[in-house]
C-alpha cells in the first residue's frame, strides 16, 4: 500500500536565521512521501534563496499567516497538512507518527505535535519553562496536522485573524471530530527576545483576541487569556523552584503579556465595533 502524500506548509518572513534548520529536519523524516510548500511574505533576506534550495513551490503571499498558510494548503497534493513556522525543527519521527496515527482506524482529523523550546537568554528560558508547565493541556496546544478534507471542510484559517487562528480553526474542527497527539516534539527556536518585544507581540496578537473570543463564545477572562489562570501554572508549581531566577523571569515575562495582550484586545474590540 503506498504511504499517502504529506505536504508540508511553512510561511516565512525574513526567516533565513532558521528557515534551513528546519528544511534540513524535513528531509531527514523517516516518512517516504512529503512535499515541501513555503509561502514568503516579502522577505528582504536570503530566505526565497534558502527555500529553493530545497523545494520548487515557493511562493509570495500576504499579508498575514492565515492567509500564507490557506494559499500554501490551496497549492498542496497532499491527502495531508502539516502546518509549520519557519523556526521550527522537527523530531525525525513527526511526520510518520502523525500519519500513522491518523491511518490506524482511529478516525483522528487533526494531530496535535507537542513543543518543547530553546533559545538564548533569560527570557527564552522563561518560554521553555512557560511551556513545560502548560504541556498537554487543551488550552495551550493546538493542532498543527490535519486530513485535507477536513481543513477545507472547516474552510481553513480564519484570514480575519493573525495569532488566535492557530487555536481557532482546531477548536472548530474539535467540536466535531477526535484530536490526535503524537509522541514526537517539535524544537521551537525561541532565539533571543526581548521583554518589550514580546509584550508587543502578544499586543499585536491581542488585536484579533476580540474575533476570536466572540466566534468561539469563550469568556474574555479565561486560561486562554489570562496566563495566572490556567491549570498547568498551579499543577506543575513545583517547577517554579527548580530555578527560581528563571521562574522570577516567566512571571515577570507572562505579566507583561497580559498587559500588551490586553491592550491589544481592547482597541482590536473598539475597531471592530466602530
Amino acid at each position: 500500500m503506498r504511504s499517502p502524500l504529506v505536504s508540508i506548509v511553512i510561511t516565512t518572513k525574513n526567516s533565513a536565521r532558521t528557515l534551513e534548520k528546519l528544511l534540513k529536519s524535513i528531509k531527514l523524516q523517516n516518512y517516504p512521501r512529503i512535499e515541501i510548500i513555503i509561502v514568503d511574505n516579502n522577505s528582504e533576506d536570503s530566505t526565497k534563496k534558502i527555500a529553493r534550495k530545497y523545494t520548487k513551490k515557493v511562493f509570495n503571499k500576504g499579508p498575514e499567516r492565515s492567509k500564507q498558510r490557506n494559499f500554501g494548503v490551496f497549492k498542496s497534493r497532499g491527502e495531508y497538512i502539516l502546518v509549520l513556522d519557519s523556526d521550527m525543527i522537527l523530531n525525525r519521527n513527526v511526520v510518520k507518527e502523525c500519519v500513522d496515527l491518523t491511518i490506524g482506524g482511529s478516525n483522528f482529523k487533526e494531530i496535535i505535535v507537542p513543543e518543547k523550546s530553546f533559545g538564548n537568554g533569560i527570557w527564552s528560558e522563561a518560554k521553555k519553562l512557560e511551556r513545560e508547565m502548560n504541556e498537554g493541556e487543551e488550552y495551550f496546544e493546538s493542532a498543527r496536522f490535519f486530513d485535507i478534507k477536513t481543513f477545507w471542510e472547516f474552510e481553513g484559517f480564519d484570514e480575519n485573524m493573525t495569532g488566535p487562528e492557530d487555536w481557532d480553526l482546531p477548536q472548530r474542527i474539535a467540536k466535531k471530530y477526535k484530536v490526535g497527539r503524537i509522541k514526537s516534539y517539535i524544537l521551537h527556536d525561541e532565539g533571543k527576545h526581548s521583554l518589550l518585544g514580546l509584550a508587543k507581540k502578544k499586543y499585536y496578537y491581542g488585536l484579533s483576541a476580540y474575533k476570536y473570543l466572540k466566534k468561539q463564545n469563550l469568556p474574555i477572562l479565561g486560561p486562554t487569556t489570562v496566563y495566572f489562570l490556567r491549570v498547568g501554572f498551579y499543577k506543575r508549581f513545583y517547577k517554579l523552584f527548580k530555578n527560581p531566577l528563571v521562574s522570577l523571569a516567566m512571571v515577570i515575562m507572562l505579566s507583561a503579556e497580559t498587559v500588551g495582550g490586553g491592550l491589544g484586545y481592547l482597541i482590536g474590540r473598539l475597531r471592530s465595533e466602530t
